[in-house]
Parts: structure tokens; C-alpha cells; sequence
């Protein structure tokens, strides 16, 4: 089996499943998520719960890093995380695992969260369905950072 995560709310411990080759249509429509600042999850819709197969209650306090497939580079999430924790607006090409291990991919923004003050209190993320050409493209680069990872 896969990596386990924990929700840091309710406690549980959620084993992500190992991948499998079997994609899952995104259809469009609204995908959306938000963050506290460390990434655990504070919001997911009800698109995003059932695209993924996660129930709320184990999606809200679980790190987003819950549906990251295996495939995603780490050097991906880096950059991300650069360009958001610095006030930014970030988007690419991300490869995600459902609760089942069946992979979908997205075009995925996100922005910072700030309150009334200008303070960081988290993050929100959308999803848009690929350019498959250009979505081929990315993974290819993914596919030379990831066998760089070492």
C-alpha cells in the first residue's frame, strides 16, 4: 500500500492507495479547495470530493499532499511552494490520484488567501481542464525531474 497521511482534526489515518493506470476524466465544472497555510485542507467542494472519492471528513485537516500521485515530481511542488508562499500567483500541469489509486490530470491555480489585514491565512485552488498537448509536454519534463530524484 501507499503512503499514510494523517487528518490532523479528526485524527485518522488515511492510507493513500497505490496507483493505477486507469485515468479519471476531469469534465470541467467547478474544483475548487482551500488551504491553511501549511497546506492541510480547510474546504473542498463537492466536485473536488467526488472526482477524488474522499469523503469531507477525511479530506478537511489532511494534508493536500492526499492526492498526489507518485508520477509528480517533488521538484514541481517545490517551485509551487516557492511562488505562493511568496505572495504569487501560481499554475501548471498536475497529475492527482483518487482515493482508488486512478489518476486524473488538471490544470491547477492558486492563489493566496489573505484577510482583511493583508495576512497570509491561506491558500485557494481551482482546476481547469488540460490542453492535452501541452499537459503531454509537462509530463514529459516531470518525467526527467523525476528519474533526477535520486
Amino acid at each position: 500500500m501507499g503512503k499514510t497521511v494523517k487528518n490532523i482534526i479528526t485524527g485518522q489515518e488515511i492510507t493513500k492507495p497505490d496507483p493505477v493506470d486507469v485515468e479519471v476524466p476531469f469534465d470541467g465544472g467547478v474544483m475548487i479547495t482551500e488551504t491553511d497555510p501549511a497546506g492541510i485542507i480547510t474546504y473542498a467542494n463537492r466536485k473536488f470530493r467526488e472526482l477524488t472519492g474522499y469523503t469531507k471528513e477525511e479530506l478537511i485537516g489532511s494534508p493536500h499532499s492526499i492526492n498526489r500521485h507518485p508520477d509528480m515530481p517533488k521538484a514541481a511542488f517545490k517551485e509551487l511552494w516557492e511562488t505562493i508562499k511568496g505572495g504569487n500567483y501560481w499554475e501548471g500541469f498536475v497529475k492527482n490520484m483518487t482515493s482508488e489509486g486512478k489518476y486524473y490530470n488538471v490544470v491547477v491555480w492558486i492563489k493566496p488567501k489573505l484577510d482583511d489585514d493583508g495576512n497570509l491565512i491561506g491558500y485557494i485552488a481551482g482546476r481547469k481542464i488540460p490542453d492535452k498537448d501541452l499537459m503531454q509536454r509537462a509530463f514529459d519534463k516531470y518525467k526527467v525531474m523525476k528519474n533526477d530524484e535520486v
